[in-house]
């Protein structure tokens, strides 16, 4: 039984989706400030997503995604390792969690990464490199779409679908945009994510 520490709508939303997907089963622990008591041994960072099976403590949303596609290779969450296609998975995993999950924390909690007084001023650069990468995978998706592998979905299109949902909060809103907003469209409507958007208790 994989346990998932979450916090609705955070970074562990892929990870629940991606659990979903897979057809695994699973217990959500809802993670209240610090609480439940176990959660900081787990986690001392206090950062969610945190998955725990088999005696063993995941964090990192793109490191459980990765390896949840992997324990579950029959949902075909991922291509076939020593692929191209595959190659290219990990490319975009790795840009969506290193490059603009990132930028989006620097907007959201520009303290974790400044002095306060520098606070404003990266949140405002941080809003300028979200446009640019925003343009960027609205490029790629109306190049090579419709998910970030073509025609083939992927774990990595239900990270892009969080990150879109987080660019409600910017203007243009991300999903209003033409490409992503298919995306967001299409990821939204699984079954997967209608699931999650339930349990979770998320608002559009």
């Amino acid at each position: 039984m994989i346990e998932l520490y979450y916090r609705p709508g955070a970074a562990s939303l892929v990870v629940h989706a991606t659990l979903e997907e897979a057809g695994a089963e699973y217990r959500l622990i809802r993670v209240h400030g610090m609480d439940p008591p176990e959660f900081l041994h787990l986690n001392p960072l206090g950062r969610v997503p945190t998955m725990t099976f088999n005696g063993m403590t995941m964090t990192e949303a793109a490191a459980c995604v990765m390896h949840i596609s992997d324990l579950y290779p029959a949902a075909q969450l991922a291509p076939e390792p020593g692929t191209a296609e595959r190659a290219q998975w990990y490319r975009w995993l790795t840009f969506l969690t290193n490059t603009v999950q990132m930028s989006f924390i620097n907007y959201f909690r520009p303290e974790r990464a400044i002095a306060e007084q520098f606070t404003e001023a990266l949140e405002t650069q941080a809003v300028e490199v979200l446009a640019g990468l925003r343009d960027h995978i609205e490029s790629h998706l109306g190049s090579a779409g419709p998910y970030l592998l073509g025609e083939r979905f992927s774990s990595a299109d239900l990270f892009l679908a969080m990150l879109t949902r987080w660019g409600r909060n910017l203007d243009p809103k991300w999903w209003d945009l033409s490409q992503l907003g298919a995306h967001w469209h299409v990821v939204r409507a699984r079954p997967s994510m209608q699931r999650v958007y339930e349990q979770e208790e998320l608002p559009e």
